[in-house]
């Protein structure tokens, strides 16, 4: 069975848990890697900022490939690049199973899109907190995965921006009525607390980076975002 059909099949039940690396140890990202999904992680959340796009510069694919090594769960990375078109390949080949990228980049989303999965991987288009949702209703067909900023992305610790919820139910409501079978992420500011505001919406995957890795026992938020379904919204 391979990555997609194990989400999908898992995120029918409860959702999913993706912690970021970002928040990690970085002098041992590999173990911090390790530790969340021995703690029970369904992914580990890559993101890659290019201090282009986003102020702030993390990772390339060599950093993947080390990931890659040092865990079985997928990795799920997140483009935030000015070019998502002209890394995609490389981010691939490292071992990115799950590839985003912005709508708010310079590129052809729809032909992005449609490379990453010729590619075997799975696509995902990305929307920022003030981007809305019918700029990316052109290409829902074309998705695996739709990651919906709750922060402004850049840097870590952020405050959840509550007014993303709409956009989840907006997107729920989009899957239903034209039998898309993307799953929705929500990605910025996740805790105990905005995780079920986000569950409730109907996100089928949570990323969470320092409400994760800030405690000793990573299983404890972990297993709070896996989360059973308490409504139909993945169908």
């Amino acid at each position: 069975m391979n990555v997609w059909n194990i989400l999908q099949n898992t995120a029918k039940d409860r959702t999913l848990a993706a912690p970021s690396i970002l928040s990690g140890d970085f002098g041992y990202l590999s173990d911090s890697a390790k530790k969340a999904e021995q703690a029970g992680a369904d992914l580990i959340h890559v993101d890659v900022m290019d201090g282009s796009f986003v102020p702030n510069i993390t990772f390339g694919p060599d950093v993947v490939a080390a990931l890659k090594k040092a865990v079985n769960i997928p990795l799920d990375v997140h483009l935030m690049i000015s070019r998502p078109d002209k890394y995609a390949a490389k981010f691939i080949e490292a071992g990115a199973d799950i590839l985003t990228v912005h709508k708010e980049s310079d590129h052809d989303v729809k032909k992005t899109l449609m490379e990453i999965k010729e590619m075997n991987a799975v696509p995902g288009v990305v929307i920022n907190p003030d981007t809305e949702v019918n700029t990316v209703e052109d290409v829902l067909q074309y998705c695996s995965i739709v990651l919906v900023m709750s922060v402004f992305p850049g840097f870590g610790g952020q405050k959840f921006i509550i007014d993303v919820i709409k956009k989840i139910e907006l997107l729920v409501n989009l899957r239903k009525k034209n039998n898309y079978n993307y799953l929705i992420e929500i990605d910025g500011g996740i805790n105990e607390e905005t995780s079920k505001k986000a569950i409730i919406a109907g996100a089928d995957m949570l990323v969470a980076g320092t409400y994760v890795f800030k405690n000793q026992d990573l299983k404890i938020p972990i297993d709070s975002l896996k989360t059973p379904k308490i409504n139909t919204t993945y169908a």
